[in-house]
């Protein structure tokens, strides 16, 4: 009694604590909102609307890699994430698999263990010897374990304060009509007291599966297994989203593990011909193909339905609230095919082409640029008119600030300038693809050359910034890359009618193709997952997209910086003239770019100088907050506020002063709290400045100029494509040369290794030889 008692408190503890979520959920606004059922999503993006979730759990996702027993760890984070959806509002039911598995484990225990016993007691000894197990009846199996699994159930979900209900069914149940109204009217009633029910077949009692039951139909499904049965419930319940869990990534268009075999994304109801299914799981009664039928059934009775892997250990815990954000995770089944082709195909339309244009000569590449810089002066009207709608939407929303509303806005001048940027670009293109870097005379008749080549595939991120488009545009194009653009919406309007200029340009030479607009729904983190088709990816836009994009992209490289925190140092022996410009160009010239001063280092001995008061005067003058730097505050009486962080970028008209005791100090703080980015020391002591600049490990390291200058255009690049950090490939601003590797070319007259050996009759010369400029016949694409 007492512990009835104890388990009836905790019941009601944690369906008070779940009521309690669930009040928060709706009151901050998280919970989904009920939708009209009869038609499913459209779009992976819109699963997030999802309100009522069946998720089917398949054999081969709960059971062990030996078929006796459950997966406890796959089964623990599957529950934590239904319960983690069924807190934020939503409305969950689970169709497991999993009575037979666990009462095999349980049967084949008492059978060993009673063959044991008798055994000792016929031989005398307790020892076990050619013990063999009977074979046992599945039936007899899930009668046996159906109340232990679903005790495990009830115990995992009871941590995370949510309740369950086990209902067992039958095919029976769904063609007797008072039996399925009764059915319905159960599971609402547990869903309106915010349970999750556990629904199963019984297998105990219900008859072996018909083998060629058609699941066609939108009035009538045989319920043979789990697929079918999580269908049926899916259309019955009017559910928005049945999340079908197996052993496979999703649905292949030929048998996986086949070399050629692509999982799909998308799965349209037209596309049945277009595959081929391979073996079943290894468990369970199902197969693809027949939970393709029972996804199409209910796709057709208005639910959508994604099948993954429920069963991979990196994805296992986070796979369905992963599907029900949105992402790309398995295959999403949709009645709505777009009119457009996916991001896959354009990726693959963008290679092909891409190679294509790397094989062009020079001048046909550089003609392709001249061609899109007359049509940004040509058409400039449409451009402009474009942009002005997207500029009007932009201040009737105001979700932009001030300094995103003048990167998004365009004009006759910028657009000139645009013209003239490219021209610069498609001069110094004639001699980029193909030119040969090293040559060496390795042998007698046997030659290695270094050789530039493109990269191969650019995804290139940009916010508020359409006239990013034609400059990366151009550079691909100089580089012989494919490129792949995804801009952000507030300029779509601009964006589509540049990228139909740059695909004019491109087609008259046949490579239209090697620039493409994602202008689908893909999210930012669904692109950089794309490791087997993009090379590079570039973001061009604020820090947090760029840390965003980092995170991301885990297989990709990505280039770029996610932070700007630039320092000046002005030395005791600085000039007075140089120090106040240096200072005011670097930091109120453009304080959102990130390469203007965030952070100003001063020498000890110029405390209370007329060279510090100048510069405070200064910085007063333009408005600039200055916020103290912990040395610098215990020199004052009555100090700015003091910094929160010394690694802080502002981006707008503030920075931090701080004090160091000499140049060797500055040099450590710009270590410990920069991003090597731009570093400048403001001296007149020449062999302070070379220490500083030998010592100091940033992209960019000036002497007695403006932070400002870390830019491709001032470098001299034509154009840039973003500024890197990184160790590796391209650092500082990258321009035409960062967009292009190498690869090794050797000629030789049937030589072999063999030839160099101790038997053999070569010798290794390895004689550098004068690097001639590129041949057209020595081109090559990556």
């Amino acid at each position: 009694m007492y512990l009835q008692k104890m388990f009836s408190c905790s019941q009601f503890l944690a369906r008070t604590n779940a009521m309690q979520t669930f009040i928060r959920a709706a009151s901050q606004g998280k919970m989904p909102l009920a939708r009209a059922h009869g038609k499913s999503f459209a779009h992976r993006s819109e699963l997030r609307q999802a309100k009522r979730i069946v998720v089917k759990l398949g054999s081969a996702v709960v059971t062990r890699g030996d078929e006796c027993g459950l997966a406890l760890g796959r089964l623990a984070s599957i529950v934590e994430q239904v319960a983690v959806l069924q807190n934020q509002g939503r409305e969950m039911m689970i169709v497991t698999s999993g009575a037979v598995a666990f009462g095999k484990q349980r049967l084949r225990h008492e059978i060993l263990l009673s063959q044991s016993v008798r055994q000792a007691l016929h031989s005398g000894q307790n020892q076990l010897k050619d013990m063999s197990l009977p074979v046992l009846e599945a039936r007899a199996c899930a009668a046996a374990g159906q109340s232990g699994l679903m005790a495990l159930y009830e115990a995992m979900f009871t941590q995370y304060s949510t309740c369950t209900a086990q209902i067992l069914v039958t095919n029976l149940d769904f063609h007797d009509d008072q039996k399925r109204r009764n059915l319905n009217s159960t599971l609402h009633e547990l869903l309106r007291m915010n349970i999750v029910p556990i629904i199963n077949t019984n297998d105990a009692v219900v008859p072996p599966p018909e083998p060629n039951s058609n699941l066609q139909g939108v009035n009538v499904i045989s319920i043979k297994d789990n697929d079918s049965l999580a269908a049926r419930l899916a259309v019955e319940m009017r559910a928005d989203l049945l999340i079908a869990l197996s052993d496979v990534e999703g649905l292949y268009d030929s048998p996986p593990g086949s070399d050629d075999a692509k999982l799909l994304d998308t799965f349209y109801p037209g596309d049945q011909h277009s595959i081929t299914y391979g073996t079943k799981s290894r468990v369970g009664i199902g197969g693809m193909e027949a939970k393709v039928k029972a996804a199409l059934w209910a796709l057709q009775g208005g639910t959508s339905v994604v099948i993954a892997n429920g069963t991979h250990p990196k994805v296992t815990g986070h796979v369905i609230t992963d599907i029900v954000e949105g992402k790309k995770v398995g295959t999403f089944f949709s009645e709505v095919k777009p009119a457009g082709p996916t991001v896959e195909q354009q990726t693959e339309m963008a290679r092909s082409a891409g190679r294509t244009l790397a094989s062009l000569e020079p001048e046909q590449r550089s003609d392709i640029i001249c061609t899109l810089a007359d049509l940004l002066t040509e058409r400039k009207d449409e451009i402009l008119s474009a942009n002005k709608k997207d500029m009007e939407h932009a201040v009737s929303t105001g979700r932009l600030s001030p300094a995103m509303l003048k990167r998004l806005s365009l004009s006759s001048s910028k657009l000139n300038s645009l013209s003239i940027g490219l021209r610069q670009i498609s001069v110094s293109s004639q001699d980029s693809v193909g030119r040969v870097l090293r040559r060496t005379r390795v042998a007698n008749k046997l030659e290695l050359e270094q050789i530039t080549v493109p990269i191969g595939v650019l995804l290139v991120i940009f916010e508020s910034r359409p006239d990013c488009l034609p400059q990366v545009s151009a550079l691909a194009i100089a580089s012989g890359n494919a490129l792949l653009l995804k801009g952000g919406k507030e300029a779509a309007n601009t964006n589509r009618i540049l990228h139909e200029l740059a695909q004019e340009a491109l087609s008259i030479h046949g490579v239209k193709d090697a620039i493409q607009l994602v202008s689908t729904r893909e999210e930012v983190e669904d692109l950089c997952h794309l490791e087997k088709m993009i090379d590079l990816i570039i973001p061009r836009g604020s820090s947090q997209l760029v840390r965003d994009i980092q995170r991301a992209a885990k297989s990709i490289p990505v280039l770029g910086h996610s932070e700007g925190i630039c320092h000046v140092y002005v030395d005791h022996e600085a000039s007075v003239d140089k120090a106040i410009k240096i200072i005011r160009d670097s930091k109120c010239d453009y304080p959102a770019a990130c390469n203007a001063m965030e952070t100003l280092l001063v020498h000890r001995d110029l405390l209370r100088t007329p060279l510090f008061d100048q510069i405070i005067d200064m910085l007063r003058t333009e408005h600039v907050k200055i916020h103290a730097g912990p040395k610098f505050a215990s020199y004052l009486t009555f100090s700015p506020s003091e910094v929160k962080s010394l690694r802080t970028e502002y981006g707008d008209l503030e920075c931090c002063i701080e004090v160091v005791d000499s140049m060797l100090e500055a040099v450590d703080h710009i270590h410990k709290y920069g991003s090597s980015h731009t570093d400048v020391i403001v001296t007149e002591n020449e062999d302070t400045a070379e220490q500083f600049l030998q010592q100091l490990d940033s992209a960019c390291v000036f002497w007695n100029a403006s932070s400002r200058f870390a830019d491709g255009y001032r470098f001299g690049l034509g154009a840039e494509v973003g500024i890197s950090t990184a160790r590796i490939h391209a650092r500082g601003p990258v321009g035409l040369e960062g967009l292009l590797t190498t690869k090794w070319v050797l000629r030789g007259e049937g030589h072999t290794a063999a030839d160099f050996s101790e038997q053999g009759s070569m010798t290794y010369l390895h004689e550098n030889l004068p690097v001639a400029q590129v041949l057209p016949e020595r081109r090559t694409t990556s």
